[in-house]
């Protein structure tokens, strides 16, 4: 930091008068002492004037020293009308000079708190390279990206811009959402390659098996592997069926269904024909009460319906029942699948709706699923504006509530 020297008026007329009696005295003792040796008068006065010359500057180099102060940072000039757009950014905006910030945003004071933007920019910005962008002074050609400012998870894209005041404008963009984004695209290929390779894998192998001539000869080993075969197709087509199913809804997202819709004939009819299905279709207990109608679709509702009642199928206990209810809670529809399985332990539970996401990998492919059912109820009750929750107890079982906003009376378009 540079200092300036400052001096009272009082202090300058004090150290002149110290310069002059040192000047003096300097002239007096050496021209007396030349004097005194016997030197002649315009020599010895001579001899005085140079050693007054010298008293002087030696005075002057080694006078008082000057209080020192800081040198306060340059003042950014900036209007009212300019603070207000500044402070109504919605990125992270810092103006500093001379590594000061003379001027911080509402969104940099809510991120880094009120009192650590009014000083040196490190008390706020505590990330190596956001310092080291600063401290070199210059402009970034591209947005620099930072981790962990604010919150360790938290991504960021910092740019540095030189004002004609000489001071920088430091601006720093939220880029978690976008990076969230991309993170789960990249999963979601990566997974869903997986899941589909694993099927492809066995059926390339049992075909290499029985094109081999030993295991095509015998009609139970022929008959076991094409078996095996054929579930792995249908595990492959299922999955790529999901996949479009979900592209589809996530592409409707926006578009809310404008029909209306009563939930009570869909539920007994999906119930229906998943009975029929089943050996011990009595399992499936539907309860429906006097509900109002709904704004629906009603093919995804009866996805969504399918993908709960047979995820209860799946991962209840067998013989245990299956509850369906259906009824008005607050002036809203809500519709609940209950079963009495071994349960999801707390820590699964935020993650359950997660593309391919899976508590028990093994058992979950041993009953068909794709990993995607419970993906598409979530995408599904957002395109209809409802909530989606999960509850679970280890050793009880699961219930799932969706709840649908209802259809106000009047409201209805002609």
């Amino acid at each position: 930091m540079k200092h300036e020297p400052l001096l009272s008026p009082g202090q300058v007329d004090e150290a002149d008068n110290r310069r002059v009696v040192r000047a003096v005295l300097a002239l007096g003792v050496v021209a007396g002492i030349s004097w005194l040796l016997s030197a002649p008068v315009v020599a010895s006065l001579i001899a005085g004037l140079i050693a007054a010359v010298f008293a002087w500057i030696a005075s002057n180099s080694a006078g008082p020293t000057p209080a020192l102060l800081p040198a306060p940072p340059p003042d950014v000039e900036m209007s009212d009308r300019t603070v207000e757009l500044i402070d109504a950014v919605d990125d992270v905006v810092l103006i500093i000079a001379r590594h000061q910030i003379t001027h911080a945003n509402a969104a940099a004071r809510k991120l880094f708190g009120a009192e650590k933007v009014k000083g040196d920019f490190r008390l706020a910005l505590r990330h190596p390279m956001a310092a080291e962008l600063i401290a070199l002074d210059q402009e970034t050609k591209v947005p620099v990206e930072l981790a962990g400012l604010g919150e360790t998870d938290r991504r960021w894209a910092m740019s540095v811009r030189r004002l004609g005041s000489g001071a920088l404008l430091v601006t720093l963009r939220d880029r978690t959402e976008s990076w969230v984004a991309e993170r789960m695209r990249v999963d979601f290929v990566a997974n869903a390659s997986h899941e589909l390779r694993t099927p492809l894998a066995t059926i390339l192998g049992f075909i290499e098996t029985l094109s081999e001539g030993g295991a095509a000869e015998d009609p139970a080993t022929r008959s076991r592997f094409l078996g095996i075969m054929h579930a792995e197709a249908k595990r492959m087509q299922q999955l790529v069926d999901d996949l479009i199913s979900l592209s589809r809804i996530e592409a409707d997202r926006f578009a809310v269904p404008q029909d209306s819709l009563s939930l009570g004939p869909v539920i007994e009819e999906v119930a229906g024909v998943i009975r029929s299905g089943m050996r011990d279709g009595d399992r499936v207990r539907v309860e429906i009460g006097s509900v109002p109608q709904v704004r629906a679709d009603r093919v995804q509702i009866g996805q969504l319906l399918h993908n709960l009642i047979g995820n209860a199928i799946k991962y209840g206990r067998p013989g245990t029942p299956i509850r369906v209810t259906l009824k008005t809670v607050e002036d809203k529809v809500q519709l609940r699948v209950i079963d009495q399985g071994d349960g999801v332990a707390p820590e699964h539970l935020p993650r359950l709706t997660e593309r391919f996401y899976r508590v028990d990998p093994g058992r979950s492919r041993s009953v068909g699923g794709t990993g995607l059912g419970l993906a598409i109820v979530k995408h599904i009750a957002e395109r209809h504006r409802a909530a989606l929750d999960i509850a679970s107890r280890v050793g009880e079982g699961t219930a799932v509530t969706v709840t649908f906003p209802a259809v106000r009376p009047g409201s209805l378009s002609s």
